[in-house]
């Protein structure tokens, strides 16, 4: 197996921004919109390059759903861009009726998600959009963990036909993933082979997950960790294979408890082989002001916690 080491902290929404300017290159039919926040959403080269492929919507999200599912009619690949909780709950009935139920080929990409937004707090950090999303017939889900996975992510999203929601963060994190490592839209990625507890992480929790696997190295502990940027359409084979043979897992994400990747895996365990199973997820609450680094810590999404998530998992199998 590969060793995975920080090759350089980046954030991963500059990674969305490097794919866009590979795409506005590469694709003349990718279109881009933005509600007010282009240098956030690190839209800058695009527009710079394909002013007149570029729409600036302002603050009217709700408009910005509406024109790009319009734009698919003719052809065009639009990428939507705000914060995730503008990107999600303000226009849940415009991707509802516009995008999902439409089948329009929108992808709607998300920064800011999580608690790692950070100092903004509860009201921008929204916790809830992985189970809004993959709730939607025909929508694809996409959790990203680092700076290149996010820029394969969005080149891969351009080809895959039908609605994407694809969510990345604000922080600079770990960027860890081959920049060669291929991203293929609904395949897991096994970092670590291990046969005794199975730790199943997206986003900002894989780092951690691999910490975690140290940590628990030391103490005589395999652990499997695979990366799930895929919740939906979810690797089923890859967790099932996983579980075969350490018969206990564990889900680790930065969203809440309710609705999101854990609550993916507990249906797949339960229809297929049922196993022990311990989240590491927000508990049903809210967020709060603070850095990224106070909320993990205290909303316990850290490898610590993973590490005490499989200690507690252990003892049931």
């Amino acid at each position: 197996m590969k060793k995975y080491t920080n090759t350089g902290s980046k954030d991963t929404r500059s990674g969305f921004g490097a794919g866009m300017t590979e795409l506005g290159q590469k694709n003349e039919n990718v279109v881009a919109l933005c509600a007010d926040l282009i240098g956030s959403l690190k839209f800058d080269d695009f527009k710079k390059n394909h002013p007149e492929r570029f729409f600036q919507i302002g603050i009217a999200e709700a408009n910005m759903i509406g024109i790009a599912a319009g734009l698919t009619i003719g052809g065009k690949i639009p990428f939507t861009g705000t914060f995730a909780n503008f990107s999600t709950g303000r226009v849940y009935d415009q991707i509802r009726q516009s995008v999902a139920y439409s089948e329009k080929n929108v992808k709607i990409c998300a920064s800011h998600a999580g608690l790692t937004l950070g100092e903004d707090g509860a009201t921008h950090q929204i916790l809830e959009d992985i189970g809004l999303m993959k709730m939607l017939p025909g929508m694809t889900v996409i959790n990203t963990c680092d700076y290149n996975q996010t820029k394969a992510a969005t080149l891969a999203i351009a080809d895959h036909q039908g609605p994407v929601y694809l969510r990345f963060g604000r922080p600079v994190v770990p960027n860890f993933m081959p920049a060669d490592e291929p991203f293929e839209i609904g395949k897991a990625i096994v970092l670590t082979e291990g046969t005794d507890v199975t730790i199943v992480a997206t986003g900002h929790l894989v780092w951690e997950a691999l910490i975690a696997a140290e940590a628990l190295e030391a103490q005589g502990i395999s652990a499997e960790v695979i990366n799930i940027h895929t919740i939906k359409p979810l690797d089923e084979e890859a967790i099932l294979k996983s579980l075969a043979k350490t018969k206990c897992i564990v889900t680790a994400e930065e969203h809440n408890i309710l609705g999101g990747l854990g609550e993916s895996i507990s249906r797949v365990l339960a229809l297929n082989d049922p196993a022990p199973q311990e989240f590491v997820a927000v508990n049903d609450s809210f967020g709060e002001s603070g850095t990224p680094e106070q909320l993990m810590d205290k909303y316990k999404l850290n490898n610590q916690a993973i590490v005490e998530a499989v200690e507690r998992v252990m003892k049931r199998k």
